[in-house]
């Protein structure tokens, strides 16, 4: 019986540990280390269990960026410790405990990979819709409602435009929602709540990422202005930590407000700027929870390229 190398022997022992401990992602990578299959092949045996689940999803599973939560996705981590030769329930047995890693993750906020992944997904959804992405529209002022639901979760967010024509005939404009990470967009809701009404819907599931038409009815001349207000019901992710909102050219004034449930407050909640999605994380400023609304916001005077946001911790 052939000895086995010295590498085979760290790869094991890793294997042991993280089944032990856990977490549930560092266990998954190991296992398929451990196996030497590359996810394309990982993918060909759970379609062979009647298991589908992407490449993309399995990255991020093993990466602790997504954690399995819907009965399709468990089923496939049952199929995962067969075909990986795992004792049954090992994997399991790891999601049903609090991943610290993923949390503190998510706590510091998105990664890169979710941020980049997540705007070459939005070029894409409006190549589909068939949309410039110059959409002809300037921003004079957006004002964003996020309301925080009673388990934690983004349940809803609210945007109002003003906006001015820069060409002649636009008649519509496409709004991004991007959930946090677990969210389903195929379960999202789009409401058209002033001066505007849904189009067409696409979204993306491994990103959590939806785009919607809200059209018109209208076809602004150049230097017209415009406003209108839509609603995107949420509500199908986990936890929410943070709401970012990234722009790729200077605009008009930005207002965030983040509203949270009576019976979930955070103990506290600060806001956050990012020149790009590579660029690390700075001024911090913390912001009072108003106690009778419930809310806290940041006003942008003028948005500038980058990301902004406001981020809460639920001690």
């Amino acid at each position: 019986m052939p000895h086995a190398t010295p590498h085979a022997d760290v790869v094991t022992a890793e294997l042991d540990s993280a089944l032990r401990g856990g977490p549930f992602h560092v266990a998954l990578r190991a296992a398929i280390a451990a196996r030497g299959l590359p996810l394309q092949r990982v993918q060909h045996h759970l379609s062979r269990h009647g298991v589908r689940v992407g490449v993309t999803s399995l990255s991020y599973w093993q990466q602790g960026a997504r954690r399995p939560q819907r009965p399709e996705s468990l089923r496939a981590v049952r199929a995962l410790e067969e075909i990986l030769h795992l004792p049954e329930e090992s994997l399991i047995r790891l999601l049903a405990e609090p991943d610290e890693h993923t949390a503190a993750r998510h706590s510091a906020g998105r990664s890169y990979r979710s941020l980049v992944e997540a705007s070459g997904v939005r070029e894409r959804l409006l190549a589909q819709l068939g949309v410039p992405r110059d959409g002809g529209l300037h921003t004079l002022g957006h004002h964003e409602r996020i309301r925080i639901g009673a388990s934690r979760e983004l349940a809803e967010r609210e945007s109002h435009h003003i906006v001015r024509a820069y060409r002649d005939g636009v008649d519509r404009y496409v709004a991004v929602h991007h959930g946090d990470p677990g969210a389903a967009p195929e379960r999202m809701t789009v409401h058209a709540l002033e001066n505007c009404r849904t189009g067409r819907v696409r979204w993306h599931h491994d990103t959590g990422v939806l785009a919607a038409e809200l059209l018109f009815d209208t076809r602004l001349r150049t230097g017209d202005t415009f406003l209108f207000r839509y609603a995107v019901e949420d509500g199908t992710a986990g936890v929410s930590r943070e709401y970012v909102r990234g722009a790729e050219s200077p605009g008009g004034q930005y207002a965030l407000q983040v509203c949270f449930d009576s019976g979930v407050l955070p103990v506290r909640c600060h806001r956050f700027t990012q020149h790009s999605a590579a660029a690390p994380r700075g001024g911090h400023q913390e912001l009072a929870l108003s106690g009778r609304h419930r809310s806290v916001h940041l006003v942008e005077p003028r948005v500038r390229s980058g990301y902004v946001g406001i981020a809460w911790d639920w001690g």
